[in-house]
């Protein structure tokens, strides 16, 4: 006999809407980080679309019954789908008004990228026509419609995301579009069917029509996703452990892909690279947020300082929707104060509306980390032993990894974003199973790609740095390299990567895989071969918590003796 079945506590469904939230963010081992901060982000007040969160206790029924849901979760959901569409006078399936919702994954601490989500779903050839209707707009109507079919032909049937990508590159070269942007509504309709021809060849069926249908095999997908083998590495990279599961959060859409008024963009409260107390982050006009995260289209800063140093010549958020921005400025210092933490967080903008969709303690560089850390405690946000607390023994010595001397700067082959500071050289490898066969080896690897993806995790993980041709600073590739401390540039836009001939072009120059390459993820700096390095300057920041650390005398009562690990450790640094 298998393993017994473990029953979930009777309500499994938690809501949340219009200032009011069942959940808080105490609750994040039942409705994972993700439920559980848009609830207590609903409750303080902020701009939240509305949804519930089925919980982490439902995935842990689920699989331990065999991938089956408990009895009455369809009970417990349906109710919640009648509440969510009195809400927004909308229903799942309705031809004329269409309810149209997000299924997102959110486990108990953030695994960015690794597990599964579907955007629009509620879609069929019925709904997208009365989008289309309210929205009074035909080409976003499509091109919402294209989205959800891919990505559900993706996370629920399996098939490979590149042949819808090939499609929709090859006929916007058949029509002269340079963007997506640019196609209209007869090529969306073109493109939709092209897709629906996909799936039907792929999976033996025609794409589902059932919109109950639809938002069933999603959950399960999503359930399902917390143990494919992306999330399975991460987990064990991070020593998450299994029988935890993710919550399913079902949330009404809000659309940053409506027009020039629109945008989805993704903001820090503080610079994760250097902990630098500024707004930092970048926006897509006419966009969703799989787009910025994927890199697909290439995004724009936030701030008007950020568009400066990074060369910009396309507005910022703050000159193109001035008053988005300052509402979002004011959001920012509120969570941050709130949840006394530098936060990352998800923005759309619908038709000149703000909507906050999620937010999360920031993936940060170990630098970044100590300023952020002492600053806080400067601020009266955390007390000094919190601040002492929030470094984790045994990493500083991350700060000592070398950055390129001024010297090599004459060399440089190309500039890319500095998206994870550091330097990093080694012979270049085009994929991540090579990465992490090179490392075995003892060799030292730079990770090129157009583009990372969650499937790239463990070729990440084993490479000494990351170099992409797209995305931009909050990109996957970006905010990945800064979580697990590797130097990254991405955006490299002048290269040109052919994984089939495992070779790069830059600037009239090839390179092959196994020719060696150095990344400056402090300056976005490509040079050929190896450069030369110096030492990095140590924060003063270091020897602040050095000195709290000494004042602190508790290293006796802490489990562990953390306080004098890393006490130990900023003396070394120091």
């Amino acid at each position: 006999m298998g393993e017994p079945m473990r029953r979930p506590a009777a309500k499994m469904v938690y809501c949340f809407s219009n200032g009011r939230a069942e959940g808080d963010a105490s609750m994040r081992k039942l409705l994972g980080g993700k439920g559980a901060n848009l609830a207590e982000m609903t409750r303080i007040g902020l701009p939240v679309p509305s949804g519930f969160t089925i919980t982490t206790e439902v995935c842990t029924a689920y699989h331990a019954n065999g991938r089956n849901f408990p009895a009455d979760l369809d009970v417990q959901v349906n109710e919640a789908l009648a509440h969510l569409g009195k809400i927004c006078g909308a229903s799942l399936g309705d031809a004329h008004r269409p309810l149209l919702v997000s299924v997102r994954s959110g486990g108990r601490v953030s695994m960015p990228g690794m597990m599964d989500t579907i955007l629009n779903l509620g879609l069929n050839d019925d709904t997208v026509q009365g989008l289309a209707q309210q929205s009074s707009n035909a080409c976003f109507a499509y091109d919402t419609y294209r989205r959800f079919i891919q990505m559900y032909a993706s996370v629920v049937l399996d098939i490979d995301n590149n042949i819808f990508e090939g499609l929709l590159d090859t006929h916007k070269n058949e029509v002269g579009a340079i963007a997506d942007t640019d196609l209209a509504e007869e090529d969306w309709q073109h493109i939709v069917q092209a897709f629906k021809e996909v799936v039907e060849r792929e999976s033996g069926q025609p794409f589902p029509r059932e919109t109950r249908l639809q938002l069933w095999q999603a959950i399960s997908a999503v359930f399902k996703s917390w143990h494919n083998a992306r999330a399975q590495t991460y987990r064990r990279l991070y020593d998450i452990p299994d029988h935890w599961g993710t919550a399913v959060t079902i949330q009404a859409m809000v659309f940053g892909n409506m027009g020039k008024n629109s945008a989805t963009g993704i903001a820090f409260t503080r610079n994760p690279s250097t902990g630098n107390k500024e707004i930092y982050g970048e926006f897509i006009v006419n966009a969703q947020g799989e787009d910025l995260v994927a890199g697909i289209r290439t995004p724009r800063p936030l701030t008007e300082t950020g568009r400066k140093s990074a060369g910009e010549r396309g507005p910022s958020l703050e000159t193109c929707m001035p008053h988005s921005y300052q509402q979002l400025v004011h959001i920012l210092q509120k969570l941050e104060r709130h949840c006394r933490d530098m936060q990352d967080v998800e923005f759309t903008i619908q038709q000149g509306r703000l909507w906050i969709l999620q937010t999360r303690p920031g993936k940060r560089t170990l630098a970044a980390s100590v300023k952020i850390a002492v600053d806080l405690a400067r601020e009266g946000i955390l007390t000094q032993s919190e601040a002492v607390m929030r470094i984790e023994p045994g990493t500083l010595e991350q700060l000592l990894r070398p950055t390129i001397a001024p010297s090599a700067v004459a060399s440089c082959l190309t500039m890319g974003l500095a998206a994870s500071p550091g330097a990093a050289r080694g012979e270049i490898v085009f994929n991540s199973d090579d990465a992490v066969a090179c490392k075995a080896r003892g060799r030292h690897v730079i990770l090129v790609r157009i583009d990372t993806s969650p499937e790239d995790i463990h070729g990440m993980y084993a490479a000494d740095g990351i170099l992409t041709a797209r995305g931009g600073v909050t990109s996957h590739a970006a905010v990945v390299a800064r979580g697990i401390g590797r130097p990254c540039v991405s955006g490299a836009s002048a290269l040109q990567i052919d994984y089939t001939g495992q070779r790069m072009h830059v600037r009239g120059q090839t390179f092959k895989a196994g020719d060696l390459l150095t990344i400056d993820g402090t300056t976005g700096g490509v040079f050929k071969g190896t450069v030369e390095m110096r030492e990095p300057e140590i924060a003063e920041e270091v020897g602040v918590l050095a000195e709290w650390t000494r004042k602190m005398h508790v290293s006796d009562a802490m489990h562990g003796d953390d306080a004098s690990e890393i006490s130990q450790a900023c003396e070394t640094q120091s």
